[in-house]
């Protein structure tokens, strides 16, 4: 037996941190062998230069530093954290930008559109009060005086709506102020001496202060384009703006997306260099320990501490298995062993049963011959004793032949096997039945049968075994005539044969001693014969691959139950 190898280190007695583990790739144990370690960093062990150490490695060792150990909850958490404050610093410039472009938004629609509009209708609304007061001068018809009366209630109206949109628009208020400081100069000195002049006179007024008061609304018709102008400037820059605040909310959005997305990519490559990588080395070496290579020792695989854990687990079932292997190779070793030598021992006692029962055939003829020979040539002529003496040697003679002949037949079953075939077991219950005609004549017996099938065998055992059982049936009956009833059923993959009596019966607690060979239950004067019938029928129906037993259930009678394989033929009609 070859010695089992040394336990692997426990998870924490693997790599130190001034140990690099040379696979290929950085563990996440590995470290450097101190904090200047560089290209003249020697290897741990044999004194000689290692690689230089780029900065890339030092990138992943200080990561390796960083992560290793920790728990998976706790990296998990880690990326969750940076997840979560990329995603309020999202929410953050990205609602300063939204806020921005709402801002700007509010101003065009809600002000500067609406100043716009109401600036449009005020000067509407003043065109028509100089118009109606002019054609009032000009014709004296007070239907002209309508437009200006309502020209100004549309001016109070206009003014009202515009205050509050123009305090956000620079020099705004200052030009309404102006435009009402000239409308009521306009009106003071044009518009109502005009009205009171030709009120009083009944008569159009056509003198030069019609165009006094045209130059006055001119005037006035200035201010109100500059105010004009100025909201219209405003809203330019507001639309500007707009678009300029359109466009950083898109570049926002752009950029959010593509900082959540490497944010995943940084999350998923960690989870990936911190978990999935050293599960895939722990898996992989676990493939090679399943493989059966129980030798190979599981390292630390790095990564979280569970993993760690599962790693050191697993190399301790490692260990414990292969020390199980080695146990059980040497208990299979030592049963081979002992099945070896039990099987020699086996194959000389049936070869001593053989040799001795078939050399003891003649001198045992020879003893029979000659007892019967003065049995025939003295009976009666000596005492009586001499006469019972010569008849107890006759008989012992023959029943030691008879053992001994049971005692052969026992021997050769199994020992000198023949071809199976498919047999009839209908025709070997009948051959059995035929072979014990005389006693069957002698005791009126009567057997029962149902359709029995065809089985793989040897039909000259076969035939042995209802011999046996049909003999006892015989032998072993009360005082009514011998019935023997024979049934098979289905059972799984075999025939479940019951074969039945009315006789004496066998009491339950012999169930197993009868088939023990030499074991009797009744004297030899009641009951003639050897005890090796029904071992030889246990050992017969063993050898076709079956099995048999005493059906201690039953309470009148006898029966024996046995099975017997299926013909494959029978398998699949079965199924």
């Amino acid at each position: 037996m070859s010695e089992l190898p040394e336990a692997p280190h426990a998870v924490g007695d693997g790599p130190g941190p001034d140990t690099a583990v040379d696979d290929g790739q950085t563990r996440p144990d590995a470290a450097p062998a101190g904090p200047g370690a560089s290209a003249g960093v020697t290897a741990a062990g044999n004194g000689l230069p290692g690689p230089a150490v780029t900065g890339r490695d030092r990138t992943r060792l200080a990561a390796a530093r960083f992560t290793g150990g920790w728990p998976l909850g706790r990296i998990i958490g880690a990326g969750v954290l940076v997840a979560g404050l990329f995603s309020i610093l999202a929410i953050v410039v990205g609602g300063a930008a939204l806020a921005n472009l709402n801002s700007t938004r509010g101003q065009v629609v809600d002000t500067l559109d609406p100043a716009a509009t109401n600036a449009a209708q005020l000067e509407s609304a003043l065109l028509n009060q100089e118009t109606g007061v002019r054609g009032y001068a000009l014709s004296g018809n007070r239907a002209f005086l309508g437009p200006y009366w309502a020209g100004q209630v549309q001016q109070r109206a206009k003014v009202s709506a515009l205050r509050p949109l123009l305090s956000s628009v620079p020099g705004g208020q200052a030009d309404l102020t102006r435009i009402l400081a000239k409308v009521g100069a306009w009106r003071t000195t044009y518009a109502e001496p005009t009205i009171t002049q030709v009120a009083s006179t009944g008569k159009p007024v056509v003198s030069p202060a019609i165009y006094r008061g045209k130059a006055y609304f001119d005037s006035l018709r200035v201010t109100l384009t500059a105010l004009q102008r100025n909201i219209a400037h405003q809203r330019e820059l507001a639309v500007a703006s707009l678009h300029h605040s359109a466009s950083v909310l898109d570049a926002t959005c752009i950029g959010i997306a593509v900082g959540l997305l490497l944010v995943l990519a940084m999350f998923a490559f960690g989870l990936w260099r911190s978990a999935i990588l050293p599960l895939s080395r722990l898996a992989a070496d676990a493939r090679q320990v399943a493989g059966g290579d129980f030798g190979h020792r599981l390292d630390s695989p790095g990564g979280p501490q569970e993993v760690r854990a599962v790693g050191s687990a697993v190399d301790l079932m490692r260990e414990r298995i292969l020390a199980e292997l080695s146990a059980v190779r040497a208990a299979h070793a030592d049963l081979e062993a002992r099945t070896e030598d039990l099987q020699r021992s086996n194959s000389e006692l049936e070869q001593f049963a053989y040799v001795a029962s078939h050399d003891l055939q003649e001198p045992l003829r020879k003893v029979a011959s000659f007892c019967q020979l003065l049995q025939r040539r003295y009976a009666g002529r000596l005492d009586a004793k001499a006469d019972e003496y010569i008849e107890h040697a006759v008989d012992g003679a023959k029943r030691m032949q008879a053992l001994i002949n049971d005692l052969l037949t026992f021997s050769r079953v199994g020992r000198t096997a023949q071809k199976r075939e498919p047999v009839s077991l209908a025709l070997l219950l009948a051959q059995a039945w035929a072979n014990l005609a005389s006693e069957v004549r002698r005791t009126r017996a009567t057997v029962e049968q149902g359709e029995l099938p065809i089985v793989l065998g040897e039909a000259s055992l076969l035939t042995a075994v209802f011999q046996n059982l049909l003999s006892n049936a015989l032998k072993f009956h009360g005082d009514e005539r011998p019935r023997v009833s024979v049934s098979v059923r289905r059972d799984g993959r075999y025939w479940l044969f019951s074969f039945s009596d009315n006789g004496i019966g066998i009491e339950p607690e012999y169930a197993d001693r009868i088939f023990v060979i030499f074991q009797r239950l009744h004297d030899k004067a009641t009951y003639p014969g050897t005890g090796i019938g029904l071992a030889m029928v246990k050992k017969i129906i063993e050898y076709h691959g079956g099995r048999i037993w005493l059906d201690t259930d039953v309470t009148s009678g006898s029966r024996f139950c046995f099975t017997l394989p299926m013909l494959a033929s029978d398998e699949d009609a079965d199924d």
